[in-house]
């Protein structure tokens, strides 16, 4: 009996009459080097699949950011079209805002860790929908660059009606 209780052990049993031998065959329990290799390939498979989902994670919440700016953008030029006066029907018609069609080049409002400037194109139209009753649209286009992907367009349409 050993330290730890056990009988027998890693001990090499001989017949009675023949001496121990001094060499005998131990069983190890390990890995061959076909396995670390294998699992090393897992292993680095498994941190490449990691790395690309988060810098897949961060070029789409990016991609989020600049979408987000360029949709404030256009609902900012389409809020300033609707603040205009327009009472067709006064005594001496008002028509501020008018049937417009213009077009601007504006810094999107990003906040982050980017230092580049990012512009981005806003296209605003204003047209007569109906006479009877006094209808127009207003639509806001902003187009801008995201540059691995491309070009983007977020648009805002809305209709309006004389202020009285």
């Amino acid at each position: 009996m050993n330290l730890f209780g056990v009988q027998g052990g890693n001990q090499a049993k001989h017949h009675e009459g023949e001496k121990p031998s001094r060499c005998f065959k131990q069983s190890i329990a390990a890995f061959t080097l076909t396995e670390v290799a294998i699992s090393l390939m897992i292993l680095m498979l498994v941190f490449q699949g990691i790395l690309k989902a988060y810098t897949t994670a961060c070029q789409r919440s990016e991609w989020s950011a600049h979408s987000l700016a360029a949709q404030s953008l256009a609902l900012q030029h389409v809020e300033a079209m609707r603040a205009a006066q327009w009472d067709p029907q006064n005594s001496s018609p008002v028509d501020e805002s008018g049937l417009v069609n213009f077009r601007t080049n504006d810094l999107l409002d990003i906040v982050g860790t980017s230092k580049t400037q990012i512009y981005a194109t806003s296209i605003v139209a204003v047209t007569t929908i109906s006479l009877n009753p006094p209808l127009r649209q207003i639509r806001a286009d902003c187009i801008w660059v995201f540059q691995p992907r491309g070009l983007f367009t977020n648009t805002v349409i809305t209709l309006r009606a004389p202020d009285r």
